[in-house]
């Protein structure tokens, strides 16, 4: 395990170097919070307690998605693409020879880059909110760990998803299709839009058992402490749940490709 610690902590500090890149995501994510921001301001003022929250919840649910944008992985796993790269060019098989497990590698690659996504590119947007709005924040000290640990499950169910993605690239050759489905999924069923509890009848029902949803709208709601108790042990065990299913689905799928890898162009 001890290795895997090392290549989570050199995918921090790689992700690290890319301070422009970080800069300008701090910058889009603040901008589009605002624009967010205001209009989740003028949805609540006509629809008080819209999805059982009320205006600083619903304002901090916002700022909250901005937060965990890329710690999370919503629109891009930031690993993905790399892995399908390597499939296209057959530096897999490199990989797949190594005395590392390809799975547990790459999720520690992935988990180091969301821990600097999270502190890089997560927090500023959210001290910007929490200084132009009156956001609701935990009034129990104990939400903070509770959340963090929520955010951790929700990024390895993250990297989960976005690993299954890349593996496609094993029979496609190319995952940009895949890819943009996977993008537009996660900005739409993970609650990025707009909360899941605002999604009506059999649709809202089926949002909040997909997989996405574990990566922002349930951290949310352990932040704003609409989980508590057996609640909060309720959404642990829907994110682990997760995980663990895709986690041993992406073994499955990589132990199949493992079998037909294919060298394309060198």
């Amino acid at each position: 395990m001890r290795l895997y610690a090392v290549v989570a902590a050199g995918g921090f500090r790689r992700f690290a170097t890319y301070r422009v890149a970080t800069a300008a995501g701090v910058f889009t994510n603040t901008v589009f919070g605002f624009v967010l921001a205001y209009t989740y301001v003028a949805l609540w003022e006509e629809r008080p307690g819209l999805g059982g929250y009320d205006l600083p919840e619903a304002l901090a649910y916002v700022w909250i998605g901005q937060a965990l944008l890329a710690a999370c992985g919503l629109m891009a796993g930031g690993v993905e693409e790399e892995i399908i790269e390597r499939i296209r060019t057959g530096d897999i098989a490199l990989d797949l020879h190594r005395p590392a497990d390809l799975q547990l590698w790459w999720l520690s690659v992935s988990l180091g880059r969301a821990a600097f996504q999270l502190l890089g590119r997560g927090v500023a947007p959210m001290i910007v909110g929490a200084l132009a709005f009156d956001l609701a924040l935990p009034e129990h000290p104990l939400t903070w760990p509770a959340f963090l640990l929520s955010v951790v499950l929700g990024a390895v169910v993250s990297f989960a998803i976005w690993f299954l993605v890349a593996l496609s690239a094993f029979w496609l050759m190319d995952g940009a299709g895949v890819v943009q489905v996977a993008w537009l999924s996660g900005l739409f069923f993970s609650g990025m839009l707009l909360p899941l509890n605002l999604f009506p009848g059999a649709l809202g029902d089926l949002a909040r058992a997909l997989p996405w949803s574990a990566m922002l709208q349930v951290p949310a709601d352990v932040f704003l402490e609409k989980r508590t108790g057996w609640g909060l042990l309720e959404a642990y065990a829907f994110q682990a749940g997760w995980a663990v299913l895709l986690l041993a689905g992406g073994r499955l799928l990589q132990s199949v490709a493992a079998r037909r890898v294919v060298v394309q162009g060198g």
